[in-house]
């Protein structure tokens, strides 16, 4: 009787945290939050003369802020301007908390 109920408790909280995980965690696509960060940079004003790429690693706080974590780019000035544009930031669909995301971007 006792193993019966030790195994009924431990299929209550098996359950639950399955039914707790898919809850917290929106399914919001990596093309959506693309689209989001590249709204940011192309309505701040850069000075660069040409168009540059950069790779950006990046996750996202509890509260929906983007946090970036490293700029990989041939200009210097480009971490500057993606700390200021980009950091901090707060997207209206942000992806899951703690998940590094990486991406790609072109500054013009």
């Amino acid at each position: 009787m006792n193993k019966f109920k030790l195994l009924a408790i431990a299929f209550v909280f098996a359950t639950t945290t399955i039914f707790a995980n898919s809850i917290s965690n929106p399914g919001i696509s990596g093309d959506e939050i693309r689209k989001q960060i590249i709204e940011l940079v192309d309505a701040s004003n850069s000075d660069f003369n040409a168009p540059i790429s950069a790779n950006i690693t990046f996750s996202f706080s509890s509260e929906g802020e983007i946090i970036v974590l490293k700029v990989e780019s041939i200009d210097k000035d480009v971490l500057t301007f993606i700390r200021e544009n980009v950091n901090g930031k707060v997207l209206a669909n942000p992806g899951k908390v703690k998940k590094t995301y990486e991406m790609k971007i072109t500054i013009k």
